[in-house]
């Protein structure tokens, strides 16, 4: 996004605070009117009055629509420039001094949400990728499923497989990281101020882990006949017995030592069971 009114106009509509961006990218929500979750991205400043947005799984349609929706006098311009640009994760300071090394400065570098110790991420121009990989030939590439099992088990929801348009932020765990409660008004923020005075939500993601084979997800989840949520995302552990996923429950009747099945009266041991670390 470009234009003089760039930076008011996004501040307006982002959970986070773009104040801090100086210190670099900020990672947040876009949500609607009843605050629920259309999407997440992190937002890079690259001049006074140009900002890119990216996200690992929200898609740039969804994002560039949330925003022309509530342009109406603001000068600025929206373009997807999602085609001529990749992502990159790098695990480990040797190889990421490598991969920094090698980038032009037309690139953006930042800490992001992997769930892996010592990542960075780079998002560069896709003429940059064939040069960067040539350099990473010595690394370990990991691949889509270890990225997921690594995601899945430091409990950070993809939006919107895990945390999407039903769904509000505190559900997801997302308010310690995606929401300011001093930066002032954005769409949903009212919705969000009055969560906080509340003190808890009735639902929750939650880490679950199956000895059976992987259901297609959203899968229903049940204790005794009542439907208690539904299991999100899911991932085969390493060795290929059994998965570990994550579960949107609800808090009202749930017994949390009690094991989770798809299916009303189904026998416990082809369930999951809640992570209780």
């Amino acid at each position: 996004m470009s234009g003089p009114d760039a930076f008011t106009f996004l501040q307006g509509q982002f959970t986070n605070d773009l104040r801090a961006i100086a210190a670099g990218p900020v990672y947040g929500l876009w949500l609607n009117q009843k605050a629920r979750v259309l999407a997440d991205s992190f937002v890079f400043r690259t001049a006074e009055d140009e900002f890119w947005v990216g996200s690992y799984f929200a898609a740039a349609r969804t994002i560039s629509e949330r925003l022309e929706a509530y342009i109406i006098a603001d000068d600025v311009t929206v373009e997807d420039r999602t085609a001529s640009w990749v992502g990159l994760t790098v695990s480990g300071s040797e190889v990421g001094e490598n991969v920094s090394r090698t980038l032009r400065e037309r690139r953006f570098e930042f800490a992001g949400r992997r769930g892996i110790d010592q990542a960075r991420e780079w998002f560069l121009p896709i003429e940059e990728a064939e040069r960067v990989n040539e350099r990473l030939g010595g690394a370990v590439e990991l691949n889509a499923a270890e990225m997921e099992r690594r995601r899945v088990g430091a409990r950070i929801p993809a939006v919107p497989t895990d945390i999407g348009p039903g769904e509000l932020p505190n559900e997801g765990g997302l308010e310690a990281v995606a929401i300011s409660y001093t930066k002032g008004c954005y769409l949903g923020q009212e919705v969000i101020a009055r969560l906080r005075s509340m003190g808890q939500v009735r639902r929750r993601l939650f880490l679950v882990r199956g000895t059976d084979a992987m259901p297609a997800r959203p899968a229903p989840l049940f204790q005794g006949e009542r439907q208690l949520g539904e299991l999100r995302s899911a991932i085969a552990n390493e060795n290929g017995e059994g998965f570990r996923g994550l579960a949107l429950l609800t808090l009202l009747n749930l017994q949390p030592e009690v094991p989770l099945v798809f299916a009303p009266g189904a026998a416990a041991e082809n369930g999951c069971v809640i992570d209780p670390t």
